[in-house]
This record gives structure tokens, sequence and C-alpha cells, in this order.
């Protein structure tokens, strides 16, 4: 019988990972010097005020052991685009407009050209989502900072603050049964799950392929095809909360579809119904190859890891919803009707392949 893989086998423990994240009501007593006023909660985060009716989203963001398959295919130019868009696909969460970023690298030295390739990356995603890169840094850690190849270990951390008046804020409030989820497509992995697709996909860390195979399903490399950039959703969402209520909006990135139980602090008593998907073949390939590897990565474990093809996930009410798809299909990105809220209370409940699941 085969062994069942989880994030926890990969070395990810979500127990602990949630009973560390208790530990930041520590830091709810700074909320106090706040210079104009209370910080402002949100299911994702908090704001906080800057004038009149201004608040600011500071978010702080990193790309994880993504950095070790650009390490391993020796390809840097990309990775930038991964780390500015996990930090601005979440400052505009709130409604709010990225207005600047900052890059901080951790590397084992400042190798002129990784330096440049990692820039590339941070200044191509800048431009995407419309805002400056106001600062940053680099520094040189050895001793803290291992890599693969010579020389070449980093880490990539990006910041980025939005604004957004407060008539504008999403805040996930009043939420009811039958409205609709939109899903914006992702470009794959993303910068999430990472650490489980690589001890099944490659090689280097007990897997199956070496980083230039082309498995059956995949049109490029496999090395490639995991380190496609995240996509950034910048433009689309706000162009689309500039003409409709949005009532919540979720990068779905770490826990994946069980991120959506967060709306409930501001949403009770609501749950979550996902019928709607086409995952891109480098999924499929995972459950495929951990099933050849003699483990099962089953699909409950899928949903509750990837984005499975959806990046980011909003929810209108279901008398915009034409209009909010006549805007969608005007940008740059795909969109689709995924799932719609229900009243099954703290409930996310994913329909796939004619299989029903409750993700707990």
């Amino acid at each position: 019988m085969s062994k069942n893989f989880t994030y926890d086998d990969a070395g990810v423990n979500r127990k602990q990972r949630v009973e560390s994240k208790r530990h930041l009501e520590l830091l709810q007593e700074t909320y106090k010097q706040s210079v104009f006023g209370a910080v402002l909660k949100l299911p994702y985060g908090n704001i906080f005020p800057a004038g009149q009716d201004r608040y600011l989203d500071l978010v702080i963001e990193g790309v994880g052991t993504k950095v070790l398959i650009a390490q391993l295919i020796k390809k840097y130019d990309t990775i930038g685009i991964d780390a500015v868009a996990m930090a601005v696909n979440d400052v505009i969460r709130s409604g709010a407009k990225p207005l600047a970023i900052a890059d901080n690298i951790h590397a084992q030295e400042s190798n002129p050209d990784l330096v440049k390739n990692w820039l590339t990356g941070v200044a191509e995603g800048a431009l995407e989502s419309g805002c400056p890169v106001t600062g940053g840094e680099i520094g040189d850690v050895a001793e803290i900072i291992n890599g693969l190849t010579q020389n070449a270990g980093f880490d990539l951390v990006i910041a980025s603050v939005g604004a957004v008046n407060k008539n504008e804020i999403i805040t996930g409030e009043n939420i009811k049964p039958g409205d609709p989820i939109i899903g914006l497509a992702s470009n794959g992995l993303h910068s999430n799950g990472i650490t489980l697709a690589r001890k099944i996909l490659f090689k280097q860390w007990g897997g199956k392929y070496e980083p230039t195979d082309i498995p059956y399903g995949l049109t490029q490399e496999i090395g490639l095809e995991a380190l496609e950039p995240t996509k950034i959703y910048v433009k689309p969402l706000l162009e689309l909360a500039s003409k409709i209520k949005i009532k919540a909006a979720v990068h779905i990135t770490g826990d994946a579809y069980t991120k959506f139980n967060n709306l409930t602090r501001t949403s009770p008593g609501i749950g979550f119904k996902f019928d709607h998907f086409h995952p891109q073949p480098i999924f499929a390939l995972l459950q495929k190859t951990a099933t050849e590897l003699g483990y099962l990565l089953s699909d409950e474990e899928m949903f509750k890891t990837f984005n499975m093809g959806w990046g980011f996930g909003i929810i209108v009410d279901k008398n915009t919803l034409d209009d909010a798809m006549n805007i969608l299909d005007h940008t740059n990105v795909t969109s689709d009707v995924i799932g719609e809220i229900t009243n099954n209370k703290q409930t996310v409940e994913i329909i796939h392949n004619n299989k029903q699941m409750i993700l707990t």
C-alpha cells in the first residue's frame, strides 16, 4: 500500500505553524502606537491610518524554497518577479494600490552577474505592478546562506506599501450565501507548496526527474515549468475595484483553499464551495509522479497545498457578477466563476473530477 505523502512529510509542519502564529498576539500591544488612530484588522492582515480617511497596507514577503529551483537550473532573472508578486498580490487584498517596493537580498556573495539577474526580475515585477522600487539592500552573509552551486546561495524578500481610501477598503464583510467566487488564473505552482513539489519532482531532493527532463504533458523542461513566475494581479484587481464593489479578495497561497476560511472572521456563518478547476499539467504530474515513487499524494492534500490553477479569488454580489466578468474579460488575466458562498458554516467544499472533498 502506498504511503500517504503530505506537506508534513515534505518538512513543513502545519500544526506547528498554526501554534507559532498564535504568538502574533504579542504584537497587538504595538497597535496603540499608530499615530493617526486605530489599526484596522482585516481577514488577511492589518492596515493602519495615515491621515484623514486614508489607510496604508504594508506587506513583506519572500519566495521560500523556490530560490533553490532557480539555483538548480541556474536561471535567476525571473525569481524577482515572484518576490514582487507575493508582496503586491497581498497588498491589493485590502483594495490598496501598491505605491512602492523595497527589496532585501541576502547572498553568499554579491556577484555582479547574479545581482543583475535578481534585480532584472524585481524591476519587471515592479513595472507590471505599476509602482517604483524605492530602496533595498544586498547583504553578503556567506556564513548564513548556502547554495547548491558555488557562491550562488541567496534569499530574496520584498516589502510593498499600498494606500486605500476608507470608503474603498475591501473588508470581507457582508458576504452572503449565493455570492459567486471568481478565480483569476495562475501560472502553475507559483511560490507555494514548493518544498513538497521539489521532493516529488526533482532527483536533487529525492524525486524522479532531472531539471532538463520534459515529462509527458509538459511543453518545456520541468525545471523551467516549476520556475514559471507568480502571476501579478494588481492591474485587473484594481480595475475591477474601481468599477464595482468587491466583497473580498483572496491571494491563494499558503494553505491554498483552506485560506478562504479567514473570511469567516468578518462574515461569520458562511462556507465555500468550489467546483470549477482546470489545473495546469504540472499538478497532475505531481500526483502521478508521487504514485510512481510509492506515495499517495491525495486530492485533498493538493487542494490544501497548491493553487490548482487559480491564483486569486474575488467575491462579489451575485447581482454584479455579469459586470465583473465583463470587466475582467478586458484585462490581461484569464478569469472564470469557480464557486460560490454557502451557508455551511466554515466548510470548504471542493468538487473535482466528480469527487466531493471537505477540506479540514
